[in-house]
């Protein structure tokens, strides 16, 4: 390389480089209406770049004045702002803190560059991988328990249909019929409490595709009072997975959205593309998420941090399993299954590596 020289970087490098920022940056012109926004931003804000093209602040932020004001000062008087943990309203039910630095450029009607930084992303980080940690050591231990009852129950089952065989009375012979048919239940139940035991066969799949099938086949499964909209990117390449591995871990979250839902309410199907994401210890350029969204009661925060434990159940008649099998099923595609809820609104996200972005 010469000395002495410089060379400005081309549009291009420019855009590439920002849109590979883990920081939210997003441009805004003298009048305060958006002109581009990066990748980091479309997942901070919830929202496609498209949605974001023009928008006035009042827009963009639901706490419009707090912005309205500081972006105001920072275009009047040429001074560059800055704030720490200030607290941002999106869409959802999530509330997030960020550290915000505001930039006017060289001239006022060039407009503003904001950035800003979550704060509280570390935060959820650990919260997810003390979460995936317990998760596989009560996995492992339900595991191990079943192995454990599999041999006994077996030999009970047995020793009833011998039994069965010697009686001739059929009351008595009622008897031995439940003690089998409770062992068979059971035998199920140990069956899905072990969970799949194939390696998943990957293959280059579209999400889409995979999520309008089980769409189809919980609508089938549904009241006409239950509705289901699905909200897709288009830009999302096609990844490798188990689509038979995938489809039971949609199914199993989108059953569960639908029981939460009852005879009314509304299910709603999203995937978008992360940037710059943290599964389990390994840090992920690209992310596809998928999220399941329903409007039922929620989710009792004491149980939110256990939702995926096996055997652990929000209702009453709930087996603690479908959710559990679906993140045992994620984890085996090196993604993660990840819940956020609120009265009226509970996101249930698959999150999985773009193979050729980790």
């Amino acid at each position: 390389m010469r000395t002495g020289t410089t060379s400005a970087l081309s549009p291009d490098t420019a855009r590439l480089i920002i849109d590979n920022m883990a920081t939210a940056v997003l441009f805004f012109d003298g009048a305060l209406r958006v002109r581009a926004v990066n990748s980091a931003a479309e997942s901070l804000l919830a929202t496609s770049a498209n949605r974001l093209q023009g928008l006035d602040v009042t827009r963009v932020f639901l706490s419009a004045d707090y912005w309205i004001s500081v972006l105001r000062w920072a275009l009047e008087t040429r001074r560059p702002f800055m704030e720490r943990e200030v607290e941002l309203l999106r869409p959802g039910p999530e509330e997030v803190a960020v550290d915000c630095t505001v930039t006017p450029l060289n001239e006022p009607d060039d407009g503003l560059l904001v950035e800003l930084r979550q704060v509280d992303s570390h935060r959820r980080v650990s919260r997810d991988e003390v979460m995936l940690s317990q998760f596989e050591t009560a996995q492992a231990m339900v595991r191990g328990l079943a192995h454990e009852i599999r041999n006994p129950l077996g030999g009970l089952r047995g020793a009833a249909q011998l039994l069965d065989r010697e009686l001739r009375d059929a009351a008595l012979r009622e008897y031995t019929g439940v003690i089998i048919g409770e062992a068979d239940r059971l035998q199920k139940l140990l069956d899905r409490l072990l969970g799949p035991r194939t390696v998943p066969h990957k293959q280059d799949i579209n999400v889409h595709e995979i999520a309008d099938r089980v769409c189809r086949l919980v609508k089938a499964e549904c009241t006409e009072g239950v509705s289901f909209s699905c909200d897709y990117d288009p830009s999302i390449p096609e990844i490798k997975a188990d689509p038979d591995l995938l489809i039971q871990a949609m199914l199993n979250i989108a059953r569960n959205a639908v029981q939460a839902v009852g005879k009314e309410g509304q299910i709603s199907l999203r995937t978008r593309v992360q940037r710059q994401v943290n599964i389990g210890g390994h840090l992920h350029r690209l992310v596809v998420r998928m999220d399941i969204i329903d409007n039922g009661p929620g989710i009792d925060p004491d149980m939110l941090e256990k939702v995926f434990y096996p055997m652990v159940s929000g209702r009453p008649d709930g087996s603690g399993l479908g959710l559990s099998i679906a993140q045992s099923l994620i984890q085996q595609h090196g993604g993660v299954v990840q819940c956020i809820s609120r009265p009226g609104e509970t996101v249930m996200s698959i999150l999985l590596p773009l193979e050729n972005g980790e």
